[in-house]
């Protein structure tokens, strides 16, 4: 907030400057030269709380509120084969299922007095949490998070509502064309890996309380936490009640973090996923990249002028604007944390132009590996990348949690200072380069949820091996 006041008090002050010039003088709006926009990444404090706690933190006066975001090392990676959805449910029932002195119901009552905002999820690596309320409340809600870090009740009740949740959006997942075909493609990229894995109704419901307090043990320990904190508070006094709240917590073992590795990349396939629709939702593509790739920033760059840069970028451009096949397209390279992300081309279109839609990604993906982008293209991505990441930080809390979190994932100390400067430094060649390491056209995985009897050519002339899939959420794949 504070960053948006600070930007429009400098566009301000540029149109009065420029109201008061010569108007002979500026015969075209190209004659404004607005000065650059200059963005220092804000500092963060970071500090070890004596049990090994990892804290980082940011003094913002400017409202009387504070925020936390809490990350615990160990997510769904860690569910067993027999047992996946255990993480999404452990999470679930951690937040509804009380902690402490604090019945689920109590817990519920406290927070909502408070007027406290307070999540907790899972993703692959990690358990997080959020809590964002007033500064008089702050030590209150800090006990309150401490309980449920430490002493969580995991009420069976709660779980069992947490798994008929579950059940359900097991049951409705492949309701949306776009979201099975992702689906589909996530479970042949990574199979036989626990990134393809998702829950089914016999894994989710054979999850007991039992197991959610053997995850609790397994990971919840100082060592194992990262923790955000921003707002209308000073450093001391954080201390202070960090030690009140945390300091008699035992260290505890730190978990191992290393994922398996993934195996070979499956040969290319056709999936064809039969509905009866009058559209065919299409997403292709391959294994990308993960944070440490040398080429990082290339690919970066090479993504948004393929189809990451929405009006502005190549697929868009060429399949709706110019053919008008599909009202959106995009590409996206996912940089995988600790291991390979997916690389994958998305978008919906009629049936009778779903090869030719196909074919068209991949021709347009072939030109990137062929011939050097055009500097104004490579020009308006970098500038594009680089101004989107000044505006990801409007305010002190999305600084400190990208802070904590670049550090969960081992990060380089200097990779927000240094964003820009290497996204700026990426030339056209390099591009070039990224687009024959990273693209492989005609290696391509293809996804299509359709139906192929309105296609406009059979898909087998896409030149693979055509698997169809079974209706409903079943486990394919794995």
């Amino acid at each position: 907030m504070r960053r948006r006041a600070e930007i429009f008090l400098v566009v301000a002050a540029f149109l009065a400057t420029g109201c008061s010039l010569d108007s002979v003088s500026l015969r075209s709006p190209r004659q404004f030269k607005a000065p650059p926009l200059v963005f220092d990444f804000p500092a963060v404090e970071r500090f070890d709380t004596a049990n090994g706690i990892r804290v980082f933190f940011r003094e913002d006066r400017e409202l009387p509120l504070v925020s936390v975001s809490v990350m615990i090392s160990g997510g769904s990676l860690h569910d067993p084969d027999g047992k996946v959805g255990l993480a999404e449910l452990f999470a679930a029932t951690l937040r509804s299922g009380g902690a402490g002195p604090h019945s689920p119901d109590r817990l519920d009552d406290l927070l909502e007095q408070m007027g406290a905002d307070f999540g907790v999820s899972a993703d692959s690596y990690a358990v997080q949490m959020g809590l964002s309320l007033r500064r008089e409340d702050f030590e209150q809600g800090l006990g309150i998070l401490a309980e449920v870090l430490r002493r969580p009740l995991l009420d069976g009740t709660r779980l069992d509502l947490a798994k008929k949740r579950l059940a359900e959006t097991i049951r409705r997942r492949d309701d949306v064309p776009r979201q099975l075909a992702l689906e589909r493609f996530r479970r042949h990229l990574y199979r036989g890996h626990p990134l393809g894995r998702e829950p089914t109704l016999e894994t989710a419901g054979s999850v007991s309380r039992s197991d959610l307090t053997a995850f609790h043990r397994r990971h919840f320990h100082p060592g194992n936490l990262w923790l955000a904190v921003s707002g209308d508070i000073g450093g001391s006094q954080l201390q202070q009640v960090l030690e009140r709240s945390f300091g008699d917590w035992p260290p505890g073992p730190v978990t191992p973090t290393t994922p398996p590795p993934l195996p070979p990349a499956p040969d290319p396939e056709l999936l064809l996923a039969r509905r009866d629709l009058s559209q065919t939702a299409i997403v292709l593509g391959h294994l990308g990249i993960e944070k440490s790739a040398p080429d990082l920033f290339e690919v970066q760059v090479l993504d948004f002028i393929l189809g990451g840069g929405g009006f502005n970028s190549r697929l868009m451009r060429e399949i709706r604007s110019n053919r008008g096949l599909a009202y959106s397209v995009y590409s996206h390279f996912q940089i995988g944390r600790r291991l390979p992300g997916l690389f994958w081309v998305g978008c919906e279109t009629r049936s009778d132009a779903t090869i030719q839609v196909v074919e068209l990604i991949r021709s347009l993906a072939e030109e990137m590996r062929q011939k050097p982008v055009a500097e104004e293209e490579l020009r308006l991505a970098q500038e594009s990348l680089i101004n989107s990441f000044v505006f990801a930080f409007e305010d002190s809390h999305a600084v400190v949690s990208r802070a904590a979190r670049l550090d969960f994932y081992g990060y380089p100390e200097d990779y927000l200072r240094s964003y820009r400067d290497h996204v700026a430094a990426v030339t056209a060649q390099g591009v070039l380069d990224a687009a024959r390491r990273r693209l492989d056209p005609r290696g391509f995985s293809i996804v299509l949820v359709g139906k192929p009897e309105g296609f406009d050519a059979a898909p087998e002339t896409l030149g693979l091996p055509v698997r169809e899939l079974p209706a409903g959420s079943g486990t394919e794949g794995r």
